[in-house]
């Protein structure tokens, strides 16, 4: 299984639906890995073209396989308007390495409402075997004794 850090570039969106009807919405994006969320900023007045091109890590751990992307539209009053989502499948990425920044459907009540761009990268955390070297000292022997012979 895969385990490491998630690199996630939020490079921008476009086509998307407006929410706002008398000024341009100010989209941002809540990513979440498991039960890691992060926000980005939020692109005032960008419309439905918004750039955010922000960085994001996340720590993946065993049985994570997908990252998840939800757009709102920051309104001063009221809640925020939910624009729509895209659900990415990282096992191709866990293959790769690293996707060059794609564009992913952004969907809304099952229909298409748009794209989001995200380059993405995994970096696989180096897996340390228990036979020789430096982490033998860690599972004791005669380096932790503290006995005198």
């Amino acid at each position: 299984m895969a385990r490491g850090t998630l690199e996630v570039l939020l490079v921008g969106a476009k086509g998307l639906e407006n929410t706002d009807f008398l000024n341009n919405m100010d989209p941002y994006v809540i990513l979440t890995c498991r039960s890691q969320e992060q926000k980005s900023s939020v692109a005032s007045g960008k419309g439905s073209e918004p750039e955010w091109n922000e960085n994001f890590v996340f720590n993946v751990t065993d049985g994570v396989t997908e990252l998840h992307l939800k757009i709102l539209d920051s309104d001063t009053v009221g809640g925020d308007d939910f624009v729509g989502e895209a659900t990415i499948e990282l096992g191709p990425l866990f293959q790769e390495g690293s996707l060059p920044p794609t564009a992913y459907n952004v969907v809304k009540d099952e229909e298409y409402r748009g794209e989001i761009r995200v380059g993405l990268t995994f970096r696989a955390e180096e897996r340390r075997s228990r036979g020789y070297g430096a982490e033998e000292e860690s599972y004791g022997g005669w380096k932790e004794s503290d006995a005198a012979y």
